[in-house]
């Protein structure tokens, strides 16, 4: 098959795709059409049925494995598919592990780098801690190290939450060689298990989607009680210490309005805080690059909320 990552403005495409989401929407002259998000591994791609009615499209929905025909065209400087047949396709006439974005780091070794780092804290109630999320929960370490870090925005894929923690985890250990008021163990800790309510707030792919548990709760709630859940189930954890590591979680992102429950009141928090944010932001920017057809800028951005300039642009 041909991949997303491979298309170009001017294709013809004919193949497989999952379908990750699709609507029905209305042009400002009324006229309907469908708009389609398609995925494989190695991406996703927006994609437009104007006539979605014509003969050639077949009743599909999200999550559907369809064949498509079209034509890649440009859009305000990303890939777009002008869809002019769908067809839904039926199992055996597809490889699943064709459609799952995976990490383009392996999963095992960056999962043998982040045991390192376990292995490394002095604190032993800290480290019994992370051993008992990830030496001794096979259910859990099976579920993190499939886990995306976000339906969308950045490290959207299978593997994105072991790679966005192992790289806040290696933010924060520089800061400690720089900064050495941090406490490392502490930092760490709550480096490695800030996130750890993602695998409760996300659906595994191919749904990658909120549970009914991550809307009402989210993931920062989750991760503060899973850690007190096991902190108190260790004998002699010293309440301080548990409540030191579960505001570092819940403050971890920064301000009431991202989110955070509370705002950070420890240096370590507000390490972690930085930490967390320079790998979502860097990372996000690195995804947007990759859907650029050509240099230059690529208009309002609402996350950044600034234009964005392909660095290769001239000038």
């Amino acid at each position: 098959m041909k991949f997303i990552k491979d298309l170009k403005p001017g294709d013809r495409m004919a193949d497989i795709y999952l379908c990750k989401h699709k609507q029905s929407a209305t042009t400002k002259n009324g006229k309907a059409y469908d708009s389609v998000i398609l995925q494989d591994k190695t991406g996703t791609i927006d994609a437009k049925i104007w006539d979605p009615n014509s003969e050639g499209i077949d009743d599909f929905d999200a999550l559907d494995y369809i064949d498509v025909f079209g034509e890649v065209t440009s859009f305000n400087g990303a890939l777009q598919i002008n869809v002019k047949r769908a067809r839904k396709c039926q199992e055996g006439e597809y490889d699943p592990s064709n459609y799952l974005p995976v990490s383009s780091k392996d999963i095992e070794e960056m999962y043998k780098e982040l045991i390192a780092i376990i292995n490394s804290i002095q604190n032993k109630y800290l480290k019994q801690l992370l051993q008992s999320f990830f030496v001794q929960d096979t259910v859990f370490i099976e579920k993190f190290k499939k886990s995306s870090a976000a339906k969308s925005v950045h490290h959207g894929f299978v593997g994105g939450l072991l790679e966005h923690t192992l790289s806040v985890t290696k933010l924060c250990d520089y800061y400690t060689t720089t900064y050495p008021l941090l406490n490392r163990d502490l930092l760490l800790t709550s480096a490695i298990c800030h996130d750890i309510g993602k695998t409760k707030e996300l659906a595994l792919f191919p749904i990658n989607d909120y549970t009914d548990e991550g809307q009402f709760l989210g993931h920062i709630v989750m991760g503060a009680e899973m850690v007190g859940t096991r902190a108190d189930a260790i004998e002699g954890f010293p309440i301080l210490l548990k409540q030191e590591l579960q505001h570092c979680i819940l403050a971890h992102h920064g301000e009431l309005e991202y989110g955070s429950p509370k705002k950070p009141a420890l240096i370590e928090a507000v390490a972690l805080n930085l930490a967390d944010n320079t790998d979502a932001k860097i990372e996000t920017f690195t995804e947007i690059l990759k859907t650029k057809t050509e240099p230059g800028w690529m208009g309002y951005n609402r996350l950044f909320e600034t234009s964005l300039c392909d660095t290769k642009v001239e000038g």
